[in-house]
């Protein structure tokens, strides 16, 4: 009876606290293994700098279009760098074999020599961006230019003199989510990334639609020597390579590599040795500096997706957001 009259009846809210309080206990290792996975690619030494000679730049560098940097990397040390004259943000970069760096600035396109004089100059129109920037030997370029309606040219840098024109189709009137990476083909195509249509299309000269295949949110795309197709699908962080057919005969994401945390796979660059370079954009998620320090910018791996090399130098030197490399080799 006394037993009866100690025994404390416990509200039922009270019992929701407990429960609540079981809950966390329980669930705090998941949400700290979670956090350690976000953390992962801090842990990466900079050693990577010496693994490979190259040209480098990258998007919202210090979360704005001030003060944009490209960077030449040889024998793991910085020898030359730029600075963009005005606001703008970079697209497309190449060292061409006369020593020229030809480069799109959203607002245009520029060359320049390695004394930083500028020897050929392109400005988009009002409410146009210029992202693609392709060499077609030493005269020509191949430009994309998003607008309304947009145009793919081959554009003869000698005489200013427009060669080819195509319109291409959009998905909507924002000419800043049209297209990124899109390639002038050797067999004189035009394969061409529709950002705003989740889909990759090559076009013959007369603009006919020849070969597509959907491709989410598709960054960038080139043409492989084995003919197939090589895809960065940006937000979606996935690399796709598709054969004639339209079938994926290879694919990257995230649980192929559970070592890096990816954010948004721009462009994607296979070598030679049949390995893959893959760019890590972190920029449009880690506005903070500090945040974005440790992340992985670059990474290469194998056929069969072993990690080879990774690059994270976010100081001494700080190279910033990775959108576009040239590896010169």
């Amino acid at each position: 009876m006394n037993s009866m009259k100690m025994r404390k009846v416990i509200p039922a809210n009270g019992w929701l606290l407990i429960q609540l309080a079981l809950l966390i206990f329980i669930a705090s290792p998941l949400f700290s293994q979670q956090k350690d996975s976000i953390l992962t690619a801090r842990k990466w030494p900079t050693s990577g700098l010496n693994q490979h000679d190259f040209l480098y730049a990258g998007e919202w560098q210090g979360s704005s279009f001030k003060d944009q940097k490209m960077f030449i990397v040889k024998h793991g040390k910085v020898v030359w760098e730029y600075s963009m004259p005005e606001d703008g943000e970079y697209g497309d970069i190449a060292l061409l074999p006369n020593g020229h760096i030809l480069f799109s600035r959203k607002t245009g396109a520029s060359e320049i020599t390695m004394d930083k004089k500028i020897v050929w100059n392109y400005k988009a129109e009002n409410n146009a961006e210029i992202h693609v920037c392709q060499p077609v030997g030493l005269d020509k370029v191949f430009i994309v230019i998003n607008a309304v309606p947009a145009k793919a040219i081959i554009l003869n840098k000698i005489t200013g003199k427009v060669e080819k024109e195509l319109i291409l189709p959009t998905g909507g009137t924002n000419p800043h989510v049209m297209f990124r990476r899109c390639r002038f083909t050797a067999a004189g195509t035009f394969l061409v990334g529709h950002l705003d249509m989740n889909k990759v299309s090559e076009y013959d000269s007369t603009g006919k639609e020849i070969w597509s295949v959907p491709a989410p949110s598709v960054w960038s795309v080139s043409r492989l020597e084995n003919g197939n197709t090589l895809v960065g699908g940006n937000q979606h962080c996935y690399v796709r390579e598709f054969n004639k057919a339209g079938n994926i005969v290879w694919e990257l994401t995230q649980k192929d590599v559970p070592e890096i945390k990816l954010f948004n796979i721009q462009e994607v660059v296979r070598l030679n040795n049949g390995n893959t370079i893959i760019s890590n954009w972190c920029a449009g998620t880690l506005k903070n500096k500090e945040d974005q320090k440790g992340t992985v910018q670059f990474f290469e791996v194998t056929k069969d997706k072993k990690i080879v090399w990774i690059l994270s130098s976010w100081d001494q030197p700080d190279l910033g957001p990775a959108s576009a490399i040239q590896i010169l080799e």
